[in-house]
């Protein structure tokens, strides 16, 4: 079982809103990762590179991808879905996946685009889109951790 106490707001309920929160997290990431290999939901598809700031490939036109930025969403797409059967790994991962787009918005941020450090590719939309999926997740997370525990003193579920 997922959760053994009942808190505030009860595991009753942040259990299946955590779950629920990784499965969509998940699903979007895994949609998004296909998409990006789809001729038309990306444009210049035909200039898609495997890694790197030369790939002019664009996720609807707007978001600069790669094979790489693809498997990447494919990956947390895959997790998403595999641990949203547990109400504290689900937690984990929006917590866990908000910190690792919090460092990637201020990666792009501190990087020139048009440089070989910029090997995931990222461009401005795509950091604005990470600076959101980072606060978003980490509230999710968070908030869900706390919800978990219970009232103060309270003890995160085996």
């Amino acid at each position: 079982m997922d959760a053994t106490h009942t808190g505030p707001a009860g595991p009753s309920k942040a259990v299946p809103f955590l779950r629920t929160a990784a499965l969509v997290y998940g699903a979007v990431f895994l949609l998004v990762g296909i998409a990006g290999f789809i001729p038309g939901i990306t444009t210049n598809y035909d200039q898609l590179e495997i890694a790197g700031h030369e790939s002019h490939a664009k996720l609807l036109g707007v978001f600069q991808v790669s094979v790489l930025h693809n498997v990447v969403h494919l990956l947390f797409g895959v997790v998403g879905l595999a641990v949203a059967r547990k109400a504290t790994a689900s937690a984990a991962y929006l917590a866990g996946g908000g910190l690792v787009y919090l460092l990637l918005w201020v990666y792009g941020l501190a990087i020139g685009h048009g440089s070989d450090a910029n090997f995931v590719p990222l461009n401005n939309a795509d950091n604005w889109l990470h600076l959101a999926l980072a606060l978003t997740m980490l509230g999710l997370g968070f908030a869900g951790y706390r919800a978990l525990r219970g009232p103060v003193g309270g003890q995160y579920p085996a």
